[in-house]
């Protein structure tokens, strides 16, 4: 039913912005550029733009696990399709090898190929827009320094109309505009710095921001928080503290998380513990610290909190048998957690957030902190999905959420169904 809705919704708007469609296809860039014009890779350029590259978390969408770094050909699922990741090593046939600088900058800011085609918005120019000439010229140095791979670019398996650079361009006509960043005079040069990795390379708000239902984020709503489409974890919001705002943390804890994956008042898993594992852990001391300023002074919002009918007796009480025999062990028996390596889940926000997609992916597929260089053995919890049936992990999620004085939502088997499905009907 949602991708029926999501079809006939795109069809609408297709059909409503057609004009204005085809002169954005046709339009010139906002932005235009000299395609022949290249920069001379240095050695200083290249080790610059590798360090950037990292920071935008550019291999791991650009590079199949066990395959030639950047060589392509990962499929990112959408609500819309499957799109496959591109080559982007120097082989001149399916690489980037004919690119000058200045096609690749085209890309990074008006989401534009080679050709000129319109590039989707899986590949986030939406927020690399936001990233200079001179560091997109680093990255580029960078990625031609890299081996080159015959490896052939894969077709996208996307839906009609998405598949169509009609469809693509009413979108970019309606939720895109190429910009560059502008620094805030009245913020410390530390606070830009952090804002310009946030909502740049570092495309935070590509996660952390609600959706709507043609796929783009929504105006106003950055860092609000949002359900990753089809992974189903749910990025909370970096600017609410029932979720994960750290407006109360000091800078350095802040830090600590983004560059060890664990810290005093918390750790990351899912999908976060990947970006740091492959991205933010090899910020520079100055960079995390600047991230960290500029995420700590976030405005913040309360969430609103709907008041939730207390767990029926027989769903906590299956739910503590659950908890004691599989999870007491090593969270306590109270929920205290043991203070280092297993984290409390009484009074946890991660558990009583109004989301509960996070503990259930938790409990289903286990959760790993990243492997990093502070931290080189982190702990881990086992997934228990060939375990414990959907009304077992309903149940003791339900009880972890209002144990020990927690107070949330209750689930039901239904909903870790809803869960485990990756992709909706």
């Amino acid at each position: 039913m949602k991708r029926s809705f999501a079809i006939l919704t795109g069809l609408i708007a297709v059909a409503a912005i057609g004009g204005v469609a085809v002169y954005q296809l046709n339009r010139l860039d906002e932005s235009p550029v000299n395609v022949a014009e290249a920069v001379k890779p240095t050695a200083e350029l290249v080790s610059r733009g590798e360090y950037l590259a990292r920071v935008g978390n550019c291999m791991a969408c650009h590079t199949v696990p066990g395959g030639a770094a950047f060589a392509g050909g990962r499929a990112i699922e959408t609500p819309f399709g499957v799109i496959y990741s591109t080559n982007l090593t120097p082989h001149s046939g399916n690489g980037i090898g004919a690119w000058s600088s200045a096609e690749f900058w085209r890309a990074m800011h008006n989401g534009r190929s080679k050709d000129g085609r319109l590039l989707y918005p899986a590949f986030p120019y939406t927020s690399y827009t936001q990233v200079t000439r001179e560091d997109s010229d680093a990255i580029w140095a960078y990625l031609r320094s890299q081996p080159p791979s015959d490896q052939a670019n894969r077709m996208h398996a996307l839906d009609f109309p998405f598949n169509t650079q009609v469809a693509l361009a009413g979108w970019r006509a309606v939720f895109f505009r190429p910009e560059k960043f502008a620094p805030q005079t009245a913020k410390t040069p530390e606070w830009n710095r952090g804002a310009y990795l946030a909502q740049g390379l570092g495309h935070c708000a590509a996660c952390h921001t609600p959706r709507n239902v043609l796929g783009a984020t929504q105006e106003g709503a950055a860092f609000r928080g949002g359900l990753i489409p089809v992974q189903n974890w749910y990025a909370p919001a970096l600017n609410a503290p029932q979720e994960a705002g750290v407006a109360e943390w000091p800078v350095a804890d802040i830090q600590r998380l983004l560059q060890v994956g664990v810290s005093p008042h918390g750790s990351v898993s899912g999908p976060m513990a990947e970006v740091v594992f492959r991205s933010t852990q090899h910020l520079s001391d100055a960079d995390a610290r600047a991230m960290a300023v500029y995420l700590r002074e976030l405005p913040q919002q309360q969430v609103p909190v709907t008041p939730s009918e207390p767990p029926a007796s027989s769903s906590m009480e299956l739910g503590a048998k659950v908890y004691r025999q599989y999870c007491a062990e090593c969270h306590g028996e109270k929920g205290q957690g043991d203070g280092e390596s297993f984290p409390a889940l009484a009074g946890n926000r991660a558990v009583i957030m109004h989301s509960p997609t996070n503990v259930v992916r938790m409990v289903l597929q286990g959760g790993y902190q990243p492997a990093t260089a502070a931290n080189p053995r982190p702990q881990g919890m086992p997934p228990f999905l060939h375990v414990l049936g959907d009304k077992e992990i309903a149940a003791v999620v339900t009880y972890i959420r209002n144990a020990w004085d927690n107070r949330a939502s209750s689930l039901d088997a239904t909903d870790v169904y809803r869960t485990r499905e990756r992709r909706g009907s």
